[in-house]
Order: structure tokens, then C-alpha cells, then sequence
């Protein structure tokens, strides 16, 4: 590579790298796209009738399962970037004078792209399910760009933990609590119907007040408490997440 090529110019050559890696990898495809779809019509299809969420249950799991859909992904991005960092590639990128910074980059560009993917997948299967959004068009941008802000928060915090991590195993294992967590928060069901102590923790951690948004402006009756502590817990997370990833990438190069 030549010695005078742009931080612009090695973030997407890093982006390519890590795109025919997944693209290699069919575990990558399944967790970030098949998985949450089976979890989709397991809800809707097998245990949706059990629920009681005052309207069609697949209205309700639909911004559920795209919660899903952001998280579960999370630990390939986790075990890539650990791989990275302990398997000697790092030391090529310097004698190559590829920017430091395009590394990091192209694994949150790259695992953006996938998760998106994964996020029209399930809106997809949820249309074909029967969901029936009332959101405008602006309601529906709202909706996209809080989705956009929450994977960027949750890949620089899943990029920490890899960093982290001391072994590409240890790295995936770090990033279960985050993939976890989705499903101790309103995306199954509302969390007024949990048992005490578990619904506390729902309403309280940050993919409740994402999920109710997200919920809220697809049903075109977004909720202003949610949406500010929705946007707050992204911004939180990000910026804690890309301030350790930092440092931690800082330190081991």
C-alpha cells in the first residue's frame, strides 16, 4: 500500500477486508439475520397467543426482535477485533502505514452494514406477519436514525470488550451479557408484567426506553420520556464505549 494513502482510503480498504470476512463466515450471517428472524415467529407464531400487550402481539415483539437483531450480531464484532489485536495482523498494518484508526473503523462501518441488514430482514418478516405500522415518514426517519445512534453505541462498547478481551473466545463470551439483555427489557413483553425485582431492572436498563421509542413512533405515538432517555442512553454508552475502546487500542499498539 502506498506510504502516502488517506485515513478515508484505509478505512474502507479495512471495511472490504472485514466484509469477505463475514461474507466466509455463515455463523455471522445466521446470528445477525436467521437467528433473531426464528426468534421472530417462535414469539409470534408459538408463544404470541400467551401475551397479553392490548393489540396484535407482532405490532408489539416487532421492535422487540429489531433490538434482537442489533445485539446478537454483537459478538462476531467482539471475536474479529480481539483476533486483530492477538493474532499479529496489527503488526502488518504498521509496516504497511495503514492509519491506526481505519482498523477500528472498519469494524463499526462493517458491522453497522450487517446489522442493517439484519434490522430490514425483520421488518420484512414482520410485514409478511401482519405488523401494520401507523408511523409517517418523518416518524419513520426518527426511527432509523435512533436505530443507526443505538448500534453505533452498542458496536463501540461490543469493540471495547473485544479489546478488552484476552483471547478471541474471551471476547465472544465478554459480549453475552450485551446480547443477553434485550431479553430482560420490554422487547418480549411489557415489563409491567414481569415479577418484582426482574421488572424494576427492565424498566430501568437502557434497551427499555430504545425499545418503547422505537415501539412508540412506529405507532405514531412516540413518547417524549422515552425518546430523551432513549437518545441519552446511546449518547452514554457510545461515548463510554469509544473512550475505552480508545484507550485500550491506544495501549496495545
Amino acid at each position: 500500500m502506498s506510504t502516502t494513502s488517506s485515513p478515508l482510503t484505509d478505512s474502507a480498504t479495512m471495511l472490504r477486508r472485514n466484509f469477505r470476512h463475514t461474507m466466509r463466515n455463515p455463523v455471522i450471517w445466521f446470528n445477525a439475520i436467521l437467528f433473531p428472524i426464528v426468534m421472530m415467529f417462535m414469539f409470534v407464531y408459538v408463544l404470541g397467543g400467551g401475551f397479553s400487550v392490548g393489540g396484535d402481539y407482532v405490532d408489539y415483539a416487532t421492535p422487540g426482535m429489531i433490538m434482537l437483531a442489533v445485539c446478537y450480531g454483537m459478538g462476531a464484532t467482539a471475536t474479529a477485533v480481539n483476533s486483530d489485536m492477538t493474532n499479529g495482523i496489527i503488526n502488518r498494518f504498521r509496516v504497511m502505514n495503514i492509519s491506526r484508526g481505519a482498523v477500528l473503523t472498519g469494524h463499526v462501518v462493517s458491522t453497522l452494514l450487517r446489522t442493517v441488514v439484519g434490522m430490514a430482514a425483520i421488518v420484512g418478516v414482520g410485514l409478511l406477519m401482519g405488523f401494520s405500522p401507523s408511523a409517517t415518514f418523518p416518524q419513520w426517519l426518527a426511527v432509523a436514525g435512533l436505530l443507526v445512534l443505538t448500534v453505533l453505541a452498542v458496536t463501540w462498547m461490543t469493540i471495547a470488550f473485544g479489546l478488552a478481551a484476552k483471547t478471541p473466545e474471551s471476547a465472544g463470551f465478554a459480549a453475552v451479557p450485551l446480547i443477553m439483555l434485550p431479553f430482560f427489557s420490554s422487547a418480549i413483553i411489557p415489563a409491567e408484567k414481569m415479577g418484582p425485582g426482574i421488572r424494576q431492572f427492565a424498566q430501568y436498563q437502557p434497551f427499555t426506553p430504545i425499545i418503547e421509542t422505537v415501539r412508540g413512533l412506529l405507532n405514531g405515538t412516540p413518547a417524549a420520556g422515552d425518546t430523551i432517555a432513549a437518545i441519552a442512553w446511546c449518547v452514554g454508552i457510545g461515548v463510554v464505549g469509544y473512550v475505552w475502546a480508545l484507550t485500550k487500542f491506544t495501549r496495545r499498539v
